[in-house]
């Protein structure tokens, strides 16, 4: 009896120091895992070796021990040897059980790997933290556990993680957990790979464009430090209908309605779709811009009518649709070009980054405060086995190609099926599933997200495509009759009679602080071309600690001149964000290895000269850019 107490005090207090570790680290799942009372924890019972075991029923009816009844850590020692480590450095684990096959794989990995635990059973973890002190995996913020679905959760607890989740990510499963809850296994697996699948897609995005998106921003400085910001539009339209007018191809059925609700509601459309709209006479109040490819200008070919339209743009748009818009303009707030020109000229008004025109116009709805937030258009997926709304630019360009033998039908077909390997089935607004594809998927997953953290209503009047989780689906008739009665009165719109949209004062100051950014690089890049001289150096003293050491004090020196603290650093790496992620993963890399010292250093020393290779040619690239914006900027008229 005396035994028996010994070993429950024990588990108890395992259990309120591991809790006192999750209260810090993970309060949300502290706060479920202490609700469950002692009597509802999942039995556990001694083994031969004194550890802990479980015996659960699996949904066939029969039962199954979580871990071995004779040595569950010697088993879990096991598991965990078996799992493929090299070059891995996040591990989704499918099921916690107790947790000794959690800490026997943590306590392989270095100390750059997280491991993602999957575990649905809130009791089940509740009896692990009476088992087992985790208090070290719980504070080390490498260790996190998924009880469910919840995509918001998922998404801010891994986020800061992306980097290493894209590097390699393994996949390993607890076999007996697998067998008692493998569908709400499968469920949060989903989840979490959905996540996996939005990071790469979203740091590939910004890695591949990084160069181009500078450039753009470099170009647009003129407009930007010339066009008032967006500050005179927050809440401006405070409990007032926003439309988010989006290019997909539900917007044919009922664009004519849209056209109806002008007035009643605040229209905002995506630049790819004013063509469409301004055929058929519907002029928009605002447009969002942020396309980085100077294609996008053919948007605005031919389309006649937007004095009148607000264009917000993201300074990474290309710098010809910023040029050629005849309407107002504001440009949203940008790190770089904050950094390139100081916060005394760039810092503005900002929205949060958009993944496309579409996020971007909803941040705006959101900005200015309209409430209910409509989505129209705004399919994420291939709706009717299409991928545009009729009369968009890319129509114009196939039109070419139409005959009895190839329909505009068949070649939007043949572009959707060219992409069958990320093709994936979502469900769908009226039910069913329906074709989306990865990057399509990825909109929808941000999307998803952002609604989750927004006050207004939000109602997806699309009337086709994927369902969006968070939003109430109406029809666009049933909504203009529930939130659209009311007129739009004048004075919403009068700050665009008073405001100054061009004011050249700041251009001189502009010019100056461009000019000191090029020097800048060029010291910058001067310093690399020695670095790497001193490098190939060292290279050959590994072997001899005294001279290594001697010329490592003069690469010292040197380093801390283009460190990732100098501002000529952070210009040149936000160009340059593919040999920065290659930076990130050789450092972890580098750090992760069991090396010997020498080795070690080879390493170090040819991971340094890849780093200041890309940086030195990053330095040449952006003053290349830079001088391009100082001619435009030192062009830009100086009258209003």
């Amino acid at each position: 009896m005396m035994m028996q107490a010994e070993a429950q005090a024990v588990k108890q207090d395992l259990f309120l120091r591991n809790m006192r570790a999750l209260w810090r680290n993970d309060p949300s799942l502290a706060i479920r895992v202490d609700a469950v009372p002692d009597d509802d924890r999942i039995a556990v019972e001694p083994t031969r070796s004194g550890a802990w075991t479980a015996k659960m029923v699996v949904p066939s009816g029969d039962s199954v021990y979580l871990h071995s009844r004779y040595d569950p850590v010697a088993e879990a020692e096991k598991m965990a040897s078996a799992v493929p480590i090299e070059d891995k450095f996040c591990f989704v684990l499918a099921g916690l059980g107790l947790g000794y096959h959690v800490r026997a794989l943590f306590e392989r990995l270095h100390d750059q790997a997280i491991i993602i635990c999957l575990e649905p059973s809130i009791p089940l973890i509740a009896a692990a933290l009476t088992c087992l002190d985790m208090t070290d995996l719980i504070s080390s913020n490498r260790f996190f556990i998924f009880t469910d679905t919840d995509k918001t959760r998922i998404h801010d607890r891994l986020y800061p993680h992306n980097a290493r989740i894209m590097i390699g990510t393994q996949l390993v499963k607890h076999a007996p957990s697998s067998r008692i809850a493998d569908e709400a296994h499968r469920e949060i697996m989903n989840m979490v790979s959905e996540f996996v699948t939005y990071t790469r897609m979203t740091l590939s995005t910004l890695m591949s464009n990084s160069r181009v998106t500078c450039q753009n921003i470099a170009m647009n400085l003129a407009a930007y430090v010339t066009t008032p910001p967006i500050d005179i539009l927050q809440n401006r339209f405070a409990g007032k209908p926003g439309i988010v007018i989006a290019a997909g191809p539900s917007l044919s059925k009922n664009i004519d309605q849209v056209g109806a609700l002008k007035d009643h509601a605040v229209l905002i459309a995506v630049q790819t779709a004013l063509k469409p709209l301004m055929k058929r006479g519907i002029i928009p109040d605002f447009a969002t811009s942020l396309d980085f490819h100077e294609m996008s200008q053919k948007f605005l070919e031919g389309v006649e009518g937007l004095e009148n339209v607000h264009l917000v743009a993201e300074p990474k748009a290309t710098w010809h649709v910023i040029d050629r818009f005849p309407g107002p303009v504001s440009l949203l707030d940008n790190d770089w070009a904050r950094l390139l020109i100081g916060d005394k000229l760039g810092a503005r008004g900002s929205l949060q980054p958009g993944a496309t025109v579409a996020h971007l116009a909803f941040y705006l709805a959101v900005y200015m405060g309209c409430d209910p937030i409509i989505f129209v258009g705004q399919d994420l997926a291939f709706t009717g086995h299409v991928f545009y709304v009729p009369g968009v630019e890319i129509h114009h360009a196939w039109r070419s190609e139409i005959n009895r033998f190839q329909s505009m039908e068949q070649k939007e077909w043949d572009r959707i099926a060219r992409n069958r390997q990320i093709l994936r089935r979502v469900h769908a607004i009226d039910g069913g599933e329906i074709y989306t594809d990865e990057l399509l998927f990825t909109y929808l997953e941000q999307f998803e997200k952002d609604i989750a953290g927004v006050a207004a209503r939000v109602i997806d009047a699309t009337e086709g495509g994927a369902a969006i989780r968070g939003t109430q689906s109406l029809t666009l008739a049933e909504t203009a009759k529930a939130y659209c009665a009311d007129r739009l009165t004048p004075d919403l719109f009068a700050y665009r009679k008073t405001t100054a949209w061009r004011d050249p004062t700041k251009l001189d100051e502009t010019e100056q602080e461009i000019s000191a950014r090029i020097d800048e690089l060029d010291e910058a890049s001067a310093v690399c071309a020695e670095l790497l001289e001193l490098l190939e150096e060292l290279k050959s003293l590994t072997d001899d600690p005294n001279k290594f050491n001697q010329r490592l004090i003069r690469v010292d020196e040197l380093r801390t001149k283009v460190s990732r603290e100098s501002r000529a650093y952070k210009v040149i790496s936000a160009a340059t964000q593919f040999a920065e992620f290659r930076r990130y993963a050789a450092d972890r890399k580098t750090v992760a290895g069991g090396a010997t010292d020498e080795e070690r250093a080879k390493r170090q020393i040819d991971r340094d000269v890849e780093f200041l290779t890309s940086v030195r040619d990053g330095a040449d690239s952006v003053r290349t850019i830079l001088a391009d914006s100082l001619n435009r900027v030192r062009k830009a008229e100086r009258t209003s």
